[in-house]
């Protein structure tokens, strides 16, 4: 993937970043021309350290609204390579959520652990200042609801806050979204929705991971689980008496569900063959490294719940924060809950198209875009004040 550096031309967002240069600012955005995208920006600050990609995919619908991830990339090809699926994914979601909002995403060159700063995280945020409410961010991989308040000091155009008049932490939705795309999936499989003793092997035991284990528990799964955090596992296998197997082996287990909750690209070449489920319905961000992977779980007989239907309940709920009655978790997790009917039309959508799950779910996204359907008619309610 090579993407050129566009050259500056005159207008009057380049004449205020020249000016903003000339006094001092240390804060650098150039555009990155990527076909199908509507704008690619790097940002750096080397006051800081800040090392990052602003990815906006499409706003037909409405502005860009997604995530913030920090990770520490190899490169920064990598980096951007990572952001553009993450956008286009959100693009995707967006439309089929019904949210009235467009698809975008930030990734931060930097170990969360030891390299994110509060000026860093304020460097990004006078970035995403300048995309006018183009670009709203959010939490995400790395990224806590403490780091996005933060980054609040410098522009409104952030959800996803921890206090009253914001959504909080979108974990929990996330995984109430996941879980009802998982009874779902029972409903498709086996005639009735309940869970219970459904062997379901989770991998990642993170902000939607430990939340969504709860809810199987309570529905009388038997759960597997496997994170890199030993001390999760054990919590996981003391509290709820999940069995514990390694990373290494979580995709490889006998299992009725396969939930992959860490990072993308977990289903490809290598991982297809070994897996031993029925169904594969989880909440992490773009899990097939190819589209095509979709038919290759097809043609195995593996139902496949698109991650970005399942996981749309955090979207869902931040999204609710921005309309003009204000916040309300109610509505939010009714919205969630919803997610079930979704996904049960697109697996009689891809039975009846004899086509993969995922290209039936992308077909719905792509037809709602181009008829405008659920198009944001006025403009977000940023209710939170600085703090």
């Amino acid at each position: 993937m090579n993407h050129q550096i566009l050259e500056k031309t005159v207008n009057p967002k380049e004449r205020l970043e020249e000016m903003l240069q000339k006094a001092g600012s240390s804060l650098q955005m150039k555009d990155v021309s990527v076909p199908g995208y509507e704008r690619v920006v790097h940002v750096t600050d080397r006051s800081c350290g800040l090392n990052a990609f602003i990815c906006i995919h499409n706003t037909v619908l409405g502005s860009a609204l997604g995530g913030i991830r920090i990770f520490p990339y190899a490169n920064e090809q990598d980096a951007l390579k990572d952001g553009l699926r993450l956008a286009k994914g959100m693009t995707y979601k967006s439309a089929v959520a019904g949210v009235g909002f467009g698809g975008g995403k930030s990734v931060i060159i930097a170990d969360p652990k030891t390299q994110k700063t509060p000026e860093l995280l304020k460097a990004f945020g006078r970035a995403v200042e300048r995309f006018e409410g183009i670009y709203i961010c959010a939490e995400d991989v790395g990224c806590t609801t403490a780091d996005v308040r933060v980054i609040r000091q410098e522009t409104c155009y952030v959800v996803g806050l921890p206090h009253e008049k914001s959504s909080g932490d979108p974990g929990p939705f996330t995984a109430w979204g996941t879980f009802r795309s998982m009874q779902a999936t029972a409903k498709h499989l086996w005639g009735s929705d309940s869970l219970e003793g459904k062997k379901v092997a989770i991998q990642g035991l993170g902000n939607v991971g430990r939340n969504l284990i709860d809810f199987l528990f309570w529905a009388g799964a038997e759960l597997i689980v496997a994170d890199l955090d030993k001390e999760a596992v054990e919590r996981a296998a003391r509290r709820y008496g999940a069995q514990v197997v390694s990373v290494a082996e979580i995709a490889k287990v006998p299992c009725d569900i396969f939930s992959p909750c860490a990072l993308g690209a977990v289903i490809n070449d290598q991982t297809i063959p070994h897996f031993r489920c029925k169904a594969i319905v989880g909440s992490a961000n773009n899990q097939l490294l190819s589209d095509s992977h979709a038919e290759d779980l097809r043609v195995r007989g593996i139902l496949y719940a698109p991650d970005f239907v399942t996981n749309a309940g955090g979207l869902l709920n931040v999204a609710m924060e921005l309309e003009e009655q204000g916040y309300s978790s109610k509505v939010s997790r009714n919205k969630v809950t919803h997610i079930y009917d979704t996904l049960k039309a697109i697996y009689e959508i891809s039975e009846k198209n004899k086509e993969s799950t995922h290209e039936a779910a992308v077909s719905l996204a792509e037809y709602r875009m181009k008829y405008g359907i659920g198009k944001r008619l006025n403009s977000p309610t940023f209710h939170h004040t600085a703090e």
